[in-house]
């Protein structure tokens, strides 16, 4: 081989590495940030990807997506955000994590926010208005305290006995907790129940919260949504059924672990939209145009083998209601 064509397949090969990294630093990036834990995360991501993709983005191919799992570690949020911000990404995606969007929020008026938010967000301060965000953020409003006033209903017509509910809620995750406890005492008085707020923000405290719950006596449990409580499902699965305690979560995947009843906005349905609507942003749109949705999707599930084992017996009123019975 000639000496020249040794330099430029040494040249074409010293190249193409620089090209690739020129162009995957091209690639649009996505910060998403979840107070969910990676292991309880196997249904939402693909639904949030399915999003992307019907606006033409695929992970991997013409957009990068960096996954922050914070396993309810809220305190990192500021930190996380600064860094996001620093980095100029792409979009901030907040799927069903209230604290995470406020503090995208706080960190910049100027890169775009995508949120899934169960307050009010104009409440929170995120948008000036439903229909005309104004700002840098938009997303999806899946109805926290509408749905909580329903599940208490529902519960109370599952387990009609229990008089005296527990209410466990995170307060690391502030606007959650504080949207579940500003209307849960009304909504319960309203239908003869009295509560009793537990709060938990790590693993021991839900221990304690459910020694708590047998000292006290308390009848039934009722669980605020709360991506770190998800990832602990195993742990209050395996509590509930040690104390024989009937238990109220939002959403499917506690349910489908081994918890009684669930029922609140399809979160499928919430992490899909936020795909779509960052995909809508990556590709032009202004979120200060895109309004804020409201979840329209709500899922009312029994878990039959949970209420057969705690002696609960179903009225067909309910299972009629049900849009699933787990066996």
């Amino acid at each position: 081989m000639k000496r020249r064509e040794f330099m430029t397949l040494l040249g074409g090969a010293a190249a193409w590495p620089l090209a690739a990294r020129a162009q995957q630093a091209a690639m649009p990036i996505i910060g998403f940030v979840n107070q969910r834990s990676a292991d309880a995360s196997a249904r939402i991501v693909p639904a949030f990807r399915k999003g992307l993709n019907e606006t033409g983005y695929t992970e991997g191919q013409n957009v990068a997506v960096e996954y922050h799992w914070l396993d309810g570690r809220s305190d990192r949020l500021p930190s996380l955000m600064a860094d996001l911000v620093s980095r100029r990404v792409g979009v901030i995606a907040t799927p069903g994590y209230s604290a995470a969007a406020q503090a995208a929020k706080a960190a910049t008026t100027t890169l775009p926010i995508v949120f899934g938010v169960g307050d009010d967000p104009v409440t929170l301060g995120l948008v000036a208005s439903f229909a005309r965000p104004g700002g840098n953020a938009t997303g999806i409003n899946f109805l926290t305290r509408e749905v909580a006033a329903k599940r208490l209903g529902l519960f109370h017509d599952l387990v009609p006995k229990a008089a005296r509910i527990a209410v466990l809620v995170n307060p690391a995750n502030a606007p959650i907790a504080e949207a579940i406890l500003r209307d849960m005492p009304e909504a319960a008085r309203a239908i003869g129940l009295q509560i009793q707020v537990l709060n938990a923000s790590t693993s021991r405290e839900i221990d304690a919260a459910f020694a708590a719950i047998v000292r006290d006596r308390a009848d039934a449990l009722f669980i605020a949504p709360d991506g770190f409580f998800i990832g602990r499902r195993s742990q209050f699965v395996m509590l509930a059924s040690r104390d024989r305690i009937p238990t109220s979560c939002s959403n499917r995947e506690m349910l489908e672990a081994g918890l009684l009843m669930s029922y609140g906005a399809d979160n499928l349905d919430m992490y899909h939209q936020v795909g779509v609507y960052t995909g809508q942003i990556l590709k032009g749109a202004n979120p200060a145009d895109l309004p804020v949705l409201q979840s329209t999707k709500f899922e009312f599930v029994i878990n039959m083998q949970t209420a057969r084992t705690l002696g609960i017996e179903v009225p067909n009123s309910l299972q009629l209601l049900a849009d699933e019975l787990i066996e």
